[in-house]
């Protein structure tokens, strides 16, 4: 029988089947926060770690309670919007709040927010990132990369919302199905690396309703590629984050380039793109060499 990875132990570790030991609970951590699963695994190993599980545990809350805030503004302005990237089978500390609003939402979005000490860092063609005391929210229309859009932000937010509890607010959020066609494109489209916490979402929600809306956004092959990614994950074959291969990638950009003409209409943004950031270089290289996101 082969060797189990480190990412095999993690995923048994979430689901109760395997215990840590020594030297092994803080190794198996660290693959944890690459995999965003940081606090799922404290849970399960807390007495071990017993300071860092206080510790994160507290900066859930702190990230709830910031949540929840912005949340109840964009209802008190009437806001069409979807918490995005949101749902997940494992609660986590995510590094910031996306949500989708519509395009005429987002000046009165952006305005509430400021008033509220939020200050605006970055204005993009399809992104507008807020931040206020280390808390972040990033603003889609559209989920993109380089202002390249690879779904309709639009489209989602008119068939796939559900509402869900965030702290003692009720929110618009996507829904769990849209989820999981949400975490293909974005592992393939955008950050090019498959994590445990992807594969999650899939093995936990996929259904033939995520298939219907990965067909509509025309991301189904990033959907397949992540499936097979994550089939590779659960059978020791690669660790995770697992890095995709350069010739995936171009199929899959390919794949989008033929089939989809939202892509193919905003994809000399990137010329735009280029030509505004100073340290292109620097962000090339670090998404190079980076083991996740």
């Amino acid at each position: 029988m082969s060797r189990e990875t480190d990412t095999v132990k993690l995923l048994k570790t979430l689901l109760g089947s395997y215990n840590p030991s020594g030297k092994e609970v803080e190794r198996l951590a660290g693959v944890a926060k690459l995999n965003k699963l940081y606090l799922a695994y404290l849970r399960r190993v807390g007495d071990s770690l017993r300071d860092e599980h206080i510790r994160e545990e507290a900066r859930y809350k702190w990230f709830t309670r910031n949540a929840a805030e912005v949340v109840g503004l964009l209802e008190s302005i009437a806001a069409t919007y979807a918490l995005y990237k949101f749902r997940r089978p494992f609660e986590h500390v995510s590094v910031d709040l996306d949500i989708l609003v519509r395009v005429e939402d987002v000046p009165r979005a952006v305005r509430t927010l400021v008033s509220r000490g939020f200050r605006v860092i970055v204005w993009e063609p399809y992104t507008v990132t807020l931040a206020r005391g280390g808390f972040i929210v990033d603003l889609y229309t559209h989920p993109s990369f380089a202002w390249v859009v690879y779904m309709d932000g639009g489209r989602l937010l008119d068939c796939c919302v559900e509402e869900v509890d965030v702290g003692d607010l009720v929110a618009k959020a996507l829904s769990r199905e849209a989820e999981v066609a949400v975490a293909a494109a974005h592992a393939v489209y955008k950050e090019h690396l498959v994590l445990l916490m992807d594969c999650l979402v899939a093995w936990s929600w996929l259904n033939k309703r995520t298939w219907d809306i990965a067909a509509e956004h025309r991301v189904e092959e990033s959907l397949e590629m992540l499936l097979k990614t994550c089939s590779l994950i659960r059978n020791n074959l690669v660790e995770a984050p697992c890095r995709l291969k350069p010739s995936i990638m171009l199929r899959a950009y390919m794949g989008k380039l033929v089939n989809d003409p939202l892509i193919r209409g905003t994809l000399l943004n990137i010329a735009k793109y280029i030509t505004s950031r100073r340290d292109i270089g620097e962000k090339i290289v670090s998404r190079i060499t980076r083991k996740s996101y």
